[in-house]
């Protein structure tokens, strides 16, 4: 003979705990469970690290981008301003020798125009055969003024040699 539980049988018996309310629960499948203890705000802590470290990656990536940029832009400036200057041939030596040297004053000028009409500052050196240009530029940042980099500096330095038409430099 079977015995049939009656809803008597069923109020008696002992329910186990919810590991985190600790109430009774009707399901078994709380039973042997537990909570770690003392991780509580764990998550919160390595969640908030893991946002400071993104700004930084992202202030890292733009950032990194604009000083790219500024490195270009200097160093394209510098390479313009030597080839504007290496342009000034001392023109009476050339007409009377075939000898290739240029006016030193009139480079260094040629050289300084255009970096005054491009708007970047920059040193001009100038010999009988070579002009080299050194600029800097200065961009300011983005993100990563949030650490204290107000601004990210680049510099560019490019030489020139006159050359004529067909000759190997």
């Amino acid at each position: 003979m079977t015995r049939r539980s009656s809803s008597r049988d069923h109020r008696h018996r002992v329910l186990p705990r919810h590991p985190c309310t600790g109430q009774r629960v009707a399901s078994q499948r709380w039973a042997g469970h537990r909570l770690p203890t003392g991780e509580s705000g764990q998550a919160t802590a390595f969640l908030a690290v893991l946002v400071v470290a993104l700004l930084l990656l992202a202030g890292l990536v733009l950032d990194g981008g604009t000083a790219l940029a500024a490195r270009t832009r200097a160093l394209d400036a510098a390479q313009s301003a030597a080839r504007a200057g290496a342009q000034q041939l001392d023109l009476p030596l050339y007409r009377a020798t075939g000898q290739v040297r240029l006016d030193p004053y009139r480079a260094e000028r040629a050289a300084q125009n255009f970096l005054a009409a491009a708007g970047i500052p920059g040193q001009v050196t100038t010999t009988t055969g070579a002009v080299t240009v050194t600029t800097r530029t200065d961009r300011p940042t983005q993100l990563l003024q949030l650490v204290g980099v107000d601004s990210l500096h680049a510099t560019g330095t490019a030489t020139a040699i006159p050359t004529t038409p067909g000759e190997q430099p």
